[in-house]
């Protein structure tokens, strides 16, 4: 038995993962879906604060599993509990560099319609439309319409300090196996950007580092979910 611990990205609770830790509890292994703060003051810190929350020091070492925003959260929580971390993965998402936060990752235009609605709003940023996702590149392919409705009516605002803030990043650690799920981007598509030092792809050179394709939109968990099951059931 392995023991999973799942991090949702932004505008989602742990009920993201519902279907998924369901197909891996079927196949014997234990599940911790972490709930990341969403109060007007939190921040990305304090949502690796959660996470090393929920990494309690007990029984054997978990597979980290962090979806887009919560993937720079889990790195830096690894690092500060290395010894509770067997393996390292990213959903469609990875390690971003110290300090820097999730909107730096976008390009300028993007990052003014993200800090437009976050403006509008006073306190964080709501889940996007179907439209506005697609628009900041964040592709919702493969979730039916009924699927993506309900997710987006029981979203919850995304606070800003953790879209505008990024994490204190420690020393990655080269024995640590890392896994990047690759949904809305082709592994072939990374090396390129490693080799040119991109940031948020640049430390994926390492031979700790492996990409598995699952090919779907950026919501792998509501598009896919028992494939997404099936590829972090054989990291165990």
């Amino acid at each position: 038995m392995t023991t999973y611990v799942l991090v949702p990205g932004f505008w989602l609770d742990g009920s993201a993962w519902d279907a998924v830790a369901a197909d891996l509890r079927s196949r014997g292994h234990a599940v911790t879906a972490v709930e990341l703060g969403h109060a007007p003051g939190d921040t990305a810190e304090s949502h690796v604060d959660d996470v090393l929350a929920a990494l309690v020091p007990a029984g054997e070492p978990v597979v980290l599993v962090g979806h887009s925003g919560g993937g720079p959260v889990c790195a830096a929580a690894a690092e500060r509990a290395r010894d509770r971390v067997a393996h390292l993965v990213f959903v469609d998402t990875g390690p971003l560099p110290d300090g820097t936060a999730q909107i730096d990752f976008n390009p300028p235009e993007v990052q003014e319609r993200i800090r437009g609605a976050i403006e509008e709003h006073g306190t964080g940023q709501p889940m996007p439309s179907r439209e506005e996702l697609t628009a900041i590149g964040s592709s919702t392919d493969g979730i039916p319409d009924a699927v993506f409705d309900d997710v987006r009516a029981r979203s919850l605002v995304e606070p800003a300090g953790a879209v505008l803030t990024g994490v204190r990043r420690g020393e990655p650690d080269p024995t640590l196996p890392k896994t990047v799920v690759a949904c809305s981007f082709a592994p072939d598509q990374v090396r390129p950007l490693i080799d040119e030092g991109v940031p948020g792809f640049a430390e994926m050179g390492g031979p700790e580092w492996s990409f598995v394709a699952l090919p779907t939109g950026h919501w792998p968990m509501f598009s896919e979910p028992e494939k997404l099951a099936a590829v972090l059931g054989a990291l165990s």
